[in-house]
């Protein structure tokens, strides 16, 4: 009976031991407030919580820093972990916009008009519809909301 006291106390001391490795597990951002698909998540909208969940599957942001200026394509529970796979860059160009084409090459650049045929984010490779002669082009969206037109 005292060796079965002493394995219960030893295993208890055990798992008293594993109990701060355990809640030390990190912190995840969860919504304020319910958020829709199409919304910028901004820094009142998310806090960091600590994850007391060992069984918790990962995939989730951790630190604010990676969600503020992203836009969700899902709703998103207050008090739920984000998922980072249903976060998107917000868009510089939309469709359907007037946008500034640049063309920069050899000491000349050439700057005309055109209109996004789909939505992109910087860095995005899109196509566009210059407005005056009708030509599709391909360009790399700029910080600046303009589209470099990419020399074909």
């Amino acid at each position: 009976m005292t060796r079965l006291c002493r394995a219960a106390f030893v295993l208890a001391c055990a798992l008293c031991a594993l109990a701060p490795a355990q809640a030390g597990q990190g912190t995840a951002v969860v919504p304020e407030r319910t958020i829709y698909p199409g919304e910028e998540l901004v820094a009142g909208l998310v806090r960091e919580v600590e994850v007391t969940n060992p069984n918790l599957a990962s995939g989730y942001a951790e630190i604010t820093a990676d969600v503020v200026g992203k836009v969700t394509t899902r709703t998103l529970l207050p008090g739920r972990t984000i998922p980072v796979g249903v976060l998107r860059d917000a868009w510089a160009v939309e469709r359907g916009a007037t946008v500034k084409l640049v063309f920069a090459g050899g000491g000349l650049t050439i700057t005309a008009e055109g209109t996004p045929l789909k939505n992109g984010a910087v860095g995005d490779f899109i196509t566009v519809r210059n407005i005056e002669s009708g030509v599709v082009i391909s360009g790399t969206v700029m910080d600046d909301g303009s589209v470099r037109v990419a020399s074909q």
